[in-house]
């Protein structure tokens, strides 16, 4: 399975070693050396102190945040897990990724979601209700924008007129497209752009403060891939998806968590067979640790201990 491992940088305050370059490309170099495929970030340029204060995690620019890590590295990915597609103008967005896709030589694979804080869409200037109106057309001038075509276009909140935005992406015709969110619109705009579905486990509860429905059990996720699947053959569409799974026998470390011997290796496995035979084809991963020395350590007995016996 490809996996992708969460850079520490959403720990603050933490270790300050885990925000410096140094501590990325530690963290980078690592991954890399023991065969894990990628390295995400999150995005929250401007969360509400409500949020913070309910455990949400402040956290660096992705984009610079990777920039550092694909310069301490030569194959890893650099992912983004997930842009919100509605706090950009579309071109910046298309010019950002295209930018770290030409300098890393090809490696960015792009996680993106509508989003679903309300305060950080008003700070961003965002448009908080039509935010799925919005990353639909967002995707669609994104793509237009990495032909290197000049693009005339008119959307939610901005009129192009010939735009060109060069370089291109290295990879083509681009970067791979993941899409976040439970719901059915999510799924079909997974069919229409991407190449990924990244669901979130929660619970039904939750829906109304993720702004998605909730997905509950491996039986459940089960079921929405196989909808998925049949929706891409109903489209026409026979190229492989990949589906991104979090197991969530690690998920209570999206935080930084305890140390090393706060988790099992078999139920983690356990669970990983469970996600695979539903039809993950990707695993997504947050790894506890506060201080960059035990990330590391973490790091390492994650890969040897789950990893190589998957």
């Amino acid at each position: 399975m490809f996996v992708s491992i969460g850079l520490p940088v959403d720990r603050i305050p933490a270790d300050a070693e885990l925000l410096t370059g140094a501590g990325i490309g530690a963290c980078a170099e690592a991954a890399e050396r023991l065969g894990i495929d990628a390295v995400f970030v999150t995005d929250h340029p401007a969360p509400d102190e409500t949020w913070i204060g309910r455990g949400g995690h402040p956290t660096v620019d992705p984009f610079v945040a990777l920039s550092f890590a694909a310069a301490a590295t030569t194959t890893l990915r650099l992912h983004t897990n997930l842009l919100v597609l509605g706090y950009r103008n579309p071109f910046l967005a298309a010019k950002a990724v295209a930018s770290l896709d030409v300098l890393s030589s090809g490696r960015v694979t792009l996680g993106v979601g509508v989003g679903y804080l309300e305060a950080e869409f008003d700070a961003l200037g965002g448009d908080y209700a039509q935010r799925a109106a919005v990353a639909d057309d967002t995707l669609e001038a994104i793509k237009q924008a990495w032909s290197g075509e000049p693009v005339h276009r008119d959307g939610p909140s901005y009129r192009a007129a010939g735009t060109v935005v060069r370089p291109i992406p290295t990879q083509r015709p681009h970067p791979p497209i993941w899409v976040g969110g439970n719901s059915l619109a999510a799924m079909r705009r997974v069919v229409r752009h991407a190449q990924g579905w990244s669901p979130m486990p929660s619970p039904r509860s939750a829906a109304p403060h993720l702004g998605t429905p909730g997905i509950e059990g491996v039986d459940e996720l089960g079921s929405r891939i196989s909808r998925l699947h049949q929706m891409m053959e109903d489209a026409g569409r026979t190229d492989p998806i990949d589906i991104a799974v979090i197991p969530q026998t690690m998920a209570a470390f999206a935080s930084g968590g305890s140390g090393a011997s706060a988790w099992s290796s078999e139920t983690v496995i356990d669970e990983i067979g469970q996600l695979r035979a539903a039809g993950g084809t990707a695993l997504v991963v947050n790894l506890p640790g506060l201080e960059l020395p035990v990330f590391l350590e973490v790091l390492e007995r994650f890969a040897i201990e789950v990893l190589a016996k998957i």
